[in-house]
């Protein structure tokens, strides 16, 4: 049972933004009852009267409506709606995505300063998700983390942050010039995966700033993990609040979590000022597109808008824009559109539990006291069997098919999702059950490997900020060479696009282990200048 009531949103009437005079377009979207139409002084559509039925989504509509127009095209891009679209590319993806590929017009708005149908679009979605204003992103969750440090912290705040963060968090400290307070996830080393963080770790975060003298100039939570793991968003507001602390939410994982009782509270639900969410991930719009959703008065809304148009792309894809209104339309038909997934998430987890030397994450995995875990998300380990993840991972791609959406040192996470199939299921436990039965009793007679990897987050030392050596004159030294060294680049797994190693912090000897063990297993590291990483660049102070 959905917490979201379906067709919520009342059909409209949207005028769009004209930035050229003589030029304007009316566009009606309603039910079946109210059928929608284009009228104005721009040109009729081509072999049609111009009618979309049963328009609910207005940027999809407008994008639709203004495609079918009979024109003579001098604006970019190059292809001309299709017309000169590189063949290889036009029989792989077809012609309509080259079609409704078009430029800012007057009758699509603006995604700077929405009058027409964007900020139509972006009001449902608001609407929809429970927040007070929504931002349609096509720089991904990227660019709504960084705009949202902007628009909290000034240079020189400090940003209290888990040290498992993305990616993402770090360009937008070297960005904004906010130095940053880490907050060490608890760890499973067994698992080799990191879980949340609580309000009691975060509450002496604040306090140790607090004594030194300094401005906290907000808090930012990931929440869930990539690995599905909820922190206690609502405690974390209750620690910041009061104070006057603003709390953003990477919640990129957790775009599906209003749509079915099931699914743990979003953050915004949990009075998160700033929630961060990949609407293309679990939901369907496309990938690179996501939203940025507002709740309170702790945040300036304007300087969220002004940051955004700072980050994003001046010449934003209406595919991807109009992906996003799409997706929130499915959701809003579809009240029960998370039934079956959970279904089969909850069935495909019992099943691989009960398989000999296959274990399941869960909550007991962990001693904090975390909320939930997102039951779509299945991460398994086959340490039992004494395989690596990267090595069940190989066996069950090359053997079986199964492609896995993480993998690790320990364990191979599985995202299940609107598009997942029973069968698609099935077949996995089934090649579960085939890793087992061939590696149980094979390897139950060899020697026990001790592949138990140190946590590389738990000793960190912090000597420059980001942003400082980010621009601090770097050398390259041999990796082997670099302990106790400043580090100059970002050392980075991907994925899940966890920093092992950030700008300004020391080399630490788990740490570097870490890396030398990463390298051996041939994972990729994003980041470094040496993909090999035979070498890192470190800071020649």
């Amino acid at each position: 049972m959905a917490r979201c009531v379906a067709g919520s949103c009342p059909p409209v009437t949207f005028a769009c933004c004209p930035r050229r005079t003589g030029r304007s377009a009316v566009v009606q979207c309603g039910t079946a009852s109210s059928t929608p139409a284009i009228s104005g002084t721009g040109p009729s559509s081509s072999g049609s009267s111009g009618l979309v039925q049963d328009c609910t989504a207005p940027l999809v509509c407008a994008l639709q409506l203004t495609a079918r127009q009979d024109v003579s095209c001098f604006h970019f891009p190059g292809h001309n709606r299709g017309k000169a679209a590189p063949s290889s590319l036009s029989k792989l993806i077809g012609s309509g995505a080259f079609l409704h590929d078009l430029p800012e017009l007057p009758e699509l708005d603006d995604l700077f300063s929405p009058k027409g149908v964007i900020l139509d679009a972006q009001r449902r979605a608001a609407q929809l998700f429970g927040s007070s204003k929504t931002w349609f992103l096509v720089n991904g969750t990227t660019c709504g983390i960084q705009a949202s440090v902007m628009a909290t912290c000034s240079p020189g705040d400090y940003l209290i942050v888990p040290r498992n963060c993305h990616i993402s968090v770090i360009s937008a400290l070297v960005l904004s010039g906010v130095v940053p307070k880490y907050i060490i996830p608890e760890y499973n080393s067994g698992w080799d995966i990191a879980g949340g963080i609580t309000p009691l770790k975060l509450d002496e975060a604040v306090k140790e700033l607090e004594e030194d003298g300094k401005r906290v100039g907000a808090v930012l939570v990931t929440s869930p993990t990539y690995h599905g793991v909820c922190s206690n968003v609502q405690g974390i507001v209750s620690v910041c609040h009061p104070r006057g602390i603003p709390v953003i939410v990477d919640e990129a994982h957790g775009a599906h979590f209003r749509f079915h009782d099931s699914l743990p509270s979003t953050a915004i639900e949990q009075g998160a000022d700033l929630a961060v969410q990949s609407t293309h991930k679990v939901l369907c719009s496309l990938t690179q597109s996501s939203m940025l959703h507002m709740s309170g008065d702790l945040v300036d809304v304007d300087k969220v808008s002004q940051c955004l148009q700072l980050l994003q792309s001046s010449s934003p894809s209406y595919l991807l824009l109009s992906s996003l209104d799409a997706a929130r339309d499915q959701l809003s038909q579809n009240t029960n559109i998370f039934d079956e997934p959970l279904a089969i998430a909850s069935e495909t987890k019992d099943k691989l539990a009960r398989i000999p030397g296959i274990s399941v994450l869960g909550l007991p995995c962990f001693a904090s006291d975390f909320p939930a875990i997102d039951p779509l998300r299945i991460t398994l380990s086959a340490s039992d069997l004494q395989l690596s993840g990267y090595e069940a991972d190989d066996i069950l791609y090359e053997g079986h098919q199964i492609v896995s959406e993480l993998v690790g040192t320990r364990a191979v996470t599985f995202a299940v999702n609107l598009g997942t199939r029973v069968q698609d299921a099935e077949k996995l436990v089934q090649s579960a059950k085939h890793l087992s039965e061939k590696h149980f009793f094979a390897n139950s007679l060899k020697p026990v490997k001790e592949n138990r990897v140190h946590g590389p987050l738990e000793n960190i030392s912090v000597h420059l900020s980001p942003r400082e050596a980010f621009f601090t004159e770097k050398r390259r030294v041999k990796i082997e060479d670099s302990l106790g060294e400043i580090c100059g680049e970002l050392i980075c797994p991907y994925p899940p696009g966890i920093p092992v190693l950030i700008p300004g912090e020391v080399v630490t000897h788990d740490s570097l282990s870490y890396l030398m063990s990463v390298r051996h297993q041939g994972i990729t590291i994003s980041g470094a200048a040496d993909a090999e990483l035979n070498s890192i660049l470190v800071c020649d102070l």
